[in-house]
């Protein structure tokens, strides 16, 4: 054996050192690999698209940089009829006809409120041609602008700011001595809601989303264009210039009209006509859409806004009635986080028309599954699930449709190997000729459905009698009966009844919170108006300089009000603002109701309910008036605390801005959850002879030593019964739903899905098939529909020809009806072994 010598040794070390490198090299690569493979290859499959184009924008613009941008770069869309960001926004000639979607609801009470908006402020700047003529003016104050516009964001969370512009020199105001017949150079209040994490009166250093920044935007300098709402330097002014300037001549018929009868609490009688945005009928109509755009300067946030037009009698107090004419002095503007709308990422087609800037980026298996959208994912990706197209059904593993937030998740491998549907082999046709249910399988069904055993479907009778204990009970609900009941009383004939009968249970009118929240923020809306207003505005407060506080409310201006409630949201029937005794000014009792009788109108009634004064008629014994009334009696200390950082023009020229003398200031008032829903009744005495649900709002102000709060009155809104869908699917045993598990699907095989816009009538849901079951049909849908079940159920308990039987789903079965050549080679083998067997024997 040869020694080793120190030079050889030398000699091994760089030898190893080479070997360590290379090992180094190796793994080092292996790492790489490993990294290419998990991380940046783990998502190549999804290619850049329109999200992505649309995301680099949005992040591009910040609140440093905003103002150095050009104008451009400062909207997402680059037409504003066109805008192909925000797509299925609420249109006014839809919204009685097609059901609004889900993700759109905040969207159209956007466009609820702007219009109210619009209606109330025309109506109010043209009514001192109600009053007589003096040598003052009956316009509100600058305190009621503001106010007004932070009850619109102070309602409701979704809403981010709201504003009013006015052309230059069209705006009046009873706010400084000595201004009568005068104008403001430009005048516009805004309110938008701030983020108080870091405010020193919040010292809990929690969000409240209560804090708002209110600021008169027309106090400028005289001789500033970017500051200047209504000049091109503004640059995010789409605005303005969708209504303004209004350039129409001197013609008196350019402007839509509105008719009101008002009655009075003395029983005099007024119909007065006013102008005011575009009708549903027009084209446009009266709400236009803002392209998402950057508010630089201001909330600095992605916004989109609802824009209708205010009009007015335009020159005023001329003397000369023959000179005046109607035109757009002003613009009301709500507008909400861009970030909260919902994208829809599924491909164009029915149901989903263009122009839509996401249209097909949606990362469904187009083979086997199609797209259908969710709610609730505001601007990201996965707002949608795949479902199976028709001829395929969901793998065994899988219990629902594939989400699409999971999907945009998944890996290159992931994506390959999963999220398809398997193809249903065997699929059947519809019988031609129907045949009546054989007696034992309506016998099975009747004993499941035992309260539609001998029932009567003729038409034109009365199905309950006034005391049946099935109406009155409500046990057993024969759901078909129980809706004949509902729509066979009438305005005619409803005085024969017992007025008990005439009130349905509160679990018959489930879901009503949910589908008539908007019309309750109306409610709420008005009722934060007054509370702030009667908190905040002193009328004997004196100011220095030449600035006056706001007179107290006029009749005039809560009339106005309670009008636009109905004018403003096309489901509220009837709105009432109740003041409890003495505490309207100079007024023992005043309750102005609104109402209207026919859905598309333009012809509206208003009442003073205070002329009815007898004990058994007046509104103050009311159950809603009376149940609020004990709740805020005494402890006010679970409202809302709103906080108010308001910044004045400096003088009527307004030059800059300055702070109101209480800064910042704050008002209580109640949130939608303290309000009161009543149960569905029909008001066969009433002013609206309709099956109603009401919703009820309390506002409060000061006593009169302005010391503490107290119970001023109440504002109602009932919305019409027949509108709302009722929910036959099976729920939890504690929901209080009437209709609950009175759906007709096959609970072996299927499952009850809501569908939304059917109305109060059976029928509104989808039988959808559960996991290992497929829909066996050659249908274009994948789904039973709750119409046609409950259709064939009806014709089964009369004995007709019915399929009832069928609508029921398959056990899912082979995936293909080829024969398996290993199963035949089997089979050969076996039969050839038993051959040889029998001939051997």
């Amino acid at each position: 054996m040869k020694r080793r010598t120190k030079s050889d040794a030398a000699a091994v070390v760089p030898q190893r050192e080479d070997d360590c490198n290379i090992k180094l090299l190796k793994i080092s690569a292996c790492l790489l690999v490993v990294f290419i493979s998990f991380g940046a290859a783990q998502f190549g499959w999804q290619l850049r698209d329109e999200f992505d184009e649309i995301k680099y924008k949005y992040d591009m613009v910040t609140e440093k940089n905003c103002p150095l941008k050009p104008r451009e770069l400062l909207y997402l869309s680059k037409d504003q009829d066109n805008d192909d960001v925000v797509t299925h926004k609420p249109d006014i000639k839809e919204i009685n006809i097609n059901p609004i979607l889900p993700n759109r609801t905040a969207l159209l009470h956007l466009h609820n409120v702007a219009m109210s908006r619009a209606f109330f402020w025309s109506y109010i700047l043209q009514s001192r041609f109600i009053r007589p003529a003096i040598n003052d003016t009956y316009d509100p104050g600058m305190m009621y602008y503001f106010l007004s516009t932070v009850a619109d964001v102070s309602a409701n969370l979704r809403i981010n700011s709201s504003a009013i512009y006015f052309s230059p020199n069209t705006s009046f105001s009873p706010s400084y001595r000595g201004f009568f017949n005068k104008t403001f150079p430009l005048f516009a209040p805004r309110t938008f809601r701030m983020d108080d994490f870091n405010d020193p009166i919040h010292l809990e250093r929690i969000s409240t989303l209560n804090t708002f920044m209110v600021r008169d935007l027309g106090a400028i300098p005289s001789n500033s264009q970017s500051y200047n709402y209504t000049t091109d330097y503004y640059k995010i002014n789409d605005w303005y210039k969708a209504w303004l300037p209004d350039i129409v001549g001197e013609r008196h018929d350019t402007k839509t009209t509105y008719q009101v009868e008002i009655r009075y609490a003395n029983n005099t009688n007024e119909t007065y006509t006013f102008h005011g945005p575009p009708g549903a009928d027009e084209t446009p109509g009266p709400v236009k859409w803002t392209r998402p755009y950057f508010d630089c300067g201001r909330s600095n946030k992605w916004v989109i806004g609802a824009i209708v037009p205010i009009a007015d009698i335009y020159p005023r107090s001329t003397q000369f009635r023959h000179i005046e004419y109607p035109t757009y002095t002003a613009v009301s503007v709500i507008e909400m986080d861009l970030e909260r709308i919902d994208i829809n990422q599924c491909p164009l087609g029915e149901g989903n028309p263009g122009p839509n800037k996401y249209a097909g980026t949606a990362r469904c298996r187009e083979e086997t599954t199609e797209c259908e959208p969710i709610h609730g994912y505001g601007m990201r990706r996965g707002g949608y699930q795949c479902r199976c197209r028709p001829g395929f059904r969901l793998p065994f593993v899988d219990r629902r449709p594939f989400l699409g937030e999971i999907m945009e998740r998944s890996s290159t491998e992931q994506y390959r190997s999963f999220f398809n549907c398997d193809p249903i082999g065997w699929i059947q046709t519809r019988p031609v000729e129907w045949f009546p249910a054989p007696n034992y399988t309506r016998e099975k069904y009747l004993d499941i459905y035992h309260t539609y055993r001998n029932m009567s479907l003729s038409s034109g009778t009365t199905y309950f009698a006034p005391d049946d204990p099935l109406l009155v009970a409500q046990k057993n609900l024969n759901v078909v009966t129980m809706l004949r009941f509902v729509n066979s009383i009438t305005a005619k004939n409803c005085g024969n009844f017992n007025p008990t009968d005439l009130v349905l249970n509160g679990d018959v009118s489930f879901g009503a919170q949910e589908q008539f929240e908007n019309e309750a923020l109306m409610a709420i809306r008005l009722a934060n108006f007054l509370s702030g207003f009667m908190q905040i505005v002193d009328p004997d407060e004196v100011f220095p300089g030449k600035r006056l506080p706001d007179k107290p409310l006029s009749e005039d201006q809560v009339i106005g009000e309670t009008l636009a409630l109905v004018l403003g949201d096309t489901r509220i029937w009837s709105a009432g603002t109740y003041w409890d005794r003495n505490k309207f000014t100079n007024r023992t009792l005043f309750a102005p109701f609104g109402y209207k009788r026919d859905l598309n109108t333009r012809k509206f009634k208003l009442e003073d309910l205070a002329r009815l004064n007898k004990t058994n008629e007046v509104y103050l014994n009311r159950p809603f008036f009376k149940f609020l009334k004990n709740r805020w009696a005494t402890n006010f200390d679970e409202l809302e605390k709103h906080y108010l950082k308001i910044h004045l023009r400096n003088n009527e020229t307004g030059n800059f801005q300055r702070k109101f003398e209480q800064y910042p200031t704050f008002y209580r008032a109640a949130s939608i959850h303290q309000g009161y829903w009543t149960a569905p009744y029909f008001d066969c005495n009433g002013l609206v002879p309709k099956w109603l649900i009401t919703y009820a709002a309390p506002f409060f102000g000061w006593d009169s030593l302005r010391v503490n709060l107290e119970f001023k009155g109440v504002v109602a809104v009932s919305m019409d019964l027949l509108q709302l869908d009722i929910n036959q699917c099976d729920d939890e045993y504690w929901v209080p739903n009437a209709f609950k598990g009175s759906h007709k699907c096959d609970r072996q095989s299927s499952y009850c899905v809501p569908i939304q816009g059917r109305g109060f009538d059976t029928g509104g849901y989808k039988c959808e098939c559960h996991q290992s079951y497929e829909y066996p049909f050659d249908d274009p849908i994948t789904y039973y529909d709750g119409q046609l079940v409950e259709a064939e159920f009806l014709s089964m308990v009369q004995n007709n020809k019915t399929r009832f039987d069928m609508l029921k789903c398959r056990l899912a079965g082979a995936s293909s009806a080829a024969a398996s050549s290993v199963l035949i080679l089997a089979t050969s083998i076996i039969l050839f072994w038993s051959s040889l067997f029998i001939s051997g024997n």
